[in-house]
């Protein structure tokens, strides 16, 4: 249901300095301008598949082309249609294949997200900054709040605490280097085609399928390795059309997240139940204050009650894998 941020897409991937092999559109679209924009515009080696209605929703969709890629093939990459690539991104991940041939993925890197600056080793940030590899940037409100009472993650981007709610690999600087990860965000992801022998997309995720990214890598990282390049770039545009209303989306952050939380972590200690709760209570407090500051006021609201209204669920209905 977004042609155009598609068609951008595309004409980045044409200009790639590698090119690839095949390119897959699986298109859930209840309409045919997708298919209308694709027929107007050409693209080497593309294979169109508008999906019918029972493999329709992100993950069913990733399986449904994964079914449908070319038996020789290495390497698959996901590329979410709001995004467009420097020229150099594919031959970026695969030099990273070449460079750690135990990997089993290697994930691309958002750059126009955050702003970092280079201020070496030995600098000492303040409670507002994050800082890592000699990069820093101005945290989040909710991080500075959850540092201030002891509940900030204790590992590094990339990776998810024993109580998750961590910092994704969006955290990591632009430093040009290869990190290695546990988490990738799917959107700009790539693995080894031998790991579709093993590994699917869950379909638990339905939809717009929050976080399946997170369960995806964390199962996949449990038997080899994941990285991420950080000079694999490419921009980033929220599209907002195909999003879940606020509601939907504060009872998924909530259900979803405690469901990815099992999978990295599936028999928590208590004090790691203490904190998944008290970080999850204190999210939907901060989303509940925004109604007071934000500009979208009910956005906030109905977030914030999906939140809460998730949280409770749990107590009468846990997420089942």
């Amino acid at each position: 249901m977004r042609p155009k941020p598609l068609l951008q897409l595309l004409q980045s991937v044409r200009e790639q300095t590698i090119y690839p092999d095949e390119i897959l559109i699986i298109d859930g679209s209840t309409n045919n301008e997708t298919q209308l924009v694709l027929k107007e515009n050409y693209f080497k080696n593309l294979d169109y598949y508008q999906v019918p209605n029972e493999h329709r929703g992100l993950t069913k969709q990733r399986n449904y082309g994964i079914a449908r890629v070319d038996k020789s093939s290495d390497i698959v990459a996901f590329l979410d249609d709001d995004i467009v690539l420097e020229k150099d991104y594919f031959e970026q991940l695969i030099n990273t294949y070449k460079l750690y041939p135990e990997a089993l993925g290697v994930g691309g890197y958002i750059n126009n997200e955050a702003k970092y600056e280079f201020v070496g080793d030995n600098y000492q940030p303040k409670s507002n900054e994050f800082y890592f590899d000699g990069w820093k940037r101005k945290d989040g409100s909710r991080f500075i709040l959850r540092k201030k009472i002891g509940l900030d993650s204790d590992a590094p981007p990339g990776f998810s605490p024993l109580f998750s709610h961590g910092r994704s690999v969006g955290f990591l600087p632009p430093s040009g280097k290869i990190y290695q990860v546990e988490q990738l965000m799917g959107g700009v992801s790539s693995f080894r085609k031998k790991v579709f022998d093993s590994f699917q997309f869950s379909t638990y995720f339905e939809g717009y399928g929050l976080y399946e990214d997170a369960d995806f890598t964390l199962r996949v990282g449990k038997k080899g390795q994941l990285y991420l390049n950080t000079a694999a770039t490419l921009s980033h545009y929220h599209n907002p059309s195909g999003r879940p209303n606020q509601y939907q989306y504060g009872k998924m952050v909530v259900r979803n997240g405690w469901y990815v939380w099992r999978v990295k972590n599936p028999k928590p200690a208590l004090k790691d139940k203490l904190k998944w709760h008290s970080i999850t209570i204190l999210l939907t407090i901060i989303r509940f204050s925004n109604i007071f500051s934000a500009t979208k006021r009910t956005a906030a609201f109905t977030e914030a009650l999906g939140r809460t209204v998730g949280w409770w669920s749990l107590i009468f209905s846990k997420p089942k894998s």
